[in-house]
């Protein structure tokens, strides 16, 4: 490493003199020399004073002393161009993949995806969520920016091609707390009652199971044991962009599991799969997507030509009967997930029995998503001790 006066040529006259340089005079004069020790290729930068080459100097040495150099070429990619070689080095899912790539596209790439990854600051991060704030719901900006704007600068720091994160002191809009809307079982059944007779049961599913859509459209003839009222989850459907239907892994290892079959569920499922024998489908199935395999399958739920339901075919059966149900527009079936653990929790299941019978990773996510709703059953507890108790407000009395 070096610092070279490019003014000036480094032998001198007779007289002993400097001799300048054919650039005396033009550009900047001093420049800064080392070794990339990553890659091995000589680096340069110029300064237009000593001081501020002599400053660079000592500090790359730093730097390449305690391990934490990064190369001031790396920094020169744009946000664009190093979100898309990261997303594709991401250990992603189909549809997780996807929904990255489309996250970075709308929301990253139009605010921030012309800057250098080296000139972005906080500032400009407070103004990309400002920006946001205007297009995206306060949690749906909560998971673009901690699970796709915050990690992708983490591995730029990593892959040392920045050395820091522009991702600090950065405030997101306050997200209230959710209340999801929770149907009356009467609008459950009107639901059902609305849908073609060969898609009931699925509401049932859903509302008295609490399957996710994914593990409904999934769901094979062997994994339903009417004799036993249960049903498994042990796959589910995945559509993205370009491909047709195919069954991958549940979303979380937890996901995978055994629902008992409530009457409800069980009677519509028997009653469907008699009206109904599943025909053999080829279908690709990589729940080990290490070897994935095409097979025949006896899927539950298909549309009328047999083949599996694509989601963009599901909406066009799904709205209109929501609409005759009464039921406010938006309504999925995420919302009788939601329908089923409200019933559990009214009913005095703990945690732990509702994030199993949900598939949750773990109870805090439980806890996280349905807070809102347990001070109820929380008063229910109170009125149960209350009843034991007694509630006259009276301290019995110690003395004899």
């Amino acid at each position: 490493m070096a610092v070279d006066d490019l003014w000036y040529l480094r032998k001198r006259d007779a007289s002993g003199a400097r001799i300048p340089s054919k650039r005396h005079g033009r550009g900047k004069r001093w420049r800064v020399r080392w070794t990339d020790p990553e890659s091995g290729q000589p680096r340069t930068e110029l300064f237009e004073r000593k001081a501020d080459a002599e400053r660079r100097d000592a500090t790359v040495q730093a730097d390449i002393s305690r391990g934490q150099y990064v190369d001031p070429r790396g920094g020169q990619l744009t946000v664009a161009e190093f979100a898309e070689q990261w997303r594709k080095t991401l250990l992603h899912r189909g549809s997780t993949a996807e929904r990255t790539e489309r996250t970075i596209r709308r929301h990253i790439v139009p605010v921030l995806g012309h800057l250098p990854l080296a000139s972005v600051r906080s500032s400009h991060v407070r103004g990309w969520v400002k920006d946001r704030a205007g297009v995206l719901a306060p949690s749906t900006l909560s998971v673009v920016y901690n699970g796709t704007l915050l990690p992708m600068f983490g591995a730029a720091i990593a892959d040392r091609l920045i050395g820091f994160t522009p991702c600090v002191g950065i405030r997101l809009p306050e997200i209230p707390d959710a209340r999801y809307y929770i149907a009356k079982p009467e609008q459950v059944h009107a639901l059902a009652a609305a849908l073609p007779i060969l898609y009931r049961p699925i509401v049932y599913l859903a509302a008295g199971c609490g399957w996710r859509g994914g593990e409904i459209f999934g769901l094979e003839v062997d994994g339903v044991d009417l004799e036993a009222r249960e049903a498994h989850v042990r796959h589910q459907l995945t559509v993205i962009a370009g491909r047709t239907p195919y069954l991958a892994p549940p979303k979380t290892k937890t996901s995978t599991r055994t629902n008992e079959l409530p009457a409800v569920v069980a009677d519509a499922l028997r009653d469907h799969m008699g009206r109904f024998p599943a025909l053999l489908t080829e279908i690709s199935d990589e729940t080990d997507p290490r070897t994935p395999v095409t097979r025949a399958a006896r899927l539950v739920f298909t549309r009328e030509d047999g083949r599996p339901i694509h989601r963009a075919d599901w909406s066009y059966i799904w709205r209109p009967a929501v609409k005759a149900a009464g039921l406010p527009e938006g309504f999925g079936l995420r919302d009788l997930r939601h329908y089923f653990a409200t019933v559990l929790i009214f009913g005095g299941a703990n945690v732990k029995t509702v994030q199993l019978a949900m598939g949750h990773t773990t109870p805090t996510v439980t806890l996280n998503t349905y807070v809102g709703y347990w001070p109820d059953a929380v008063d229910q507890t109170r009125g149960l001790v209350d009843a034991s108790l007694g509630c006259t407000g009276v301290v019995p009395s110690t003395t004899a």
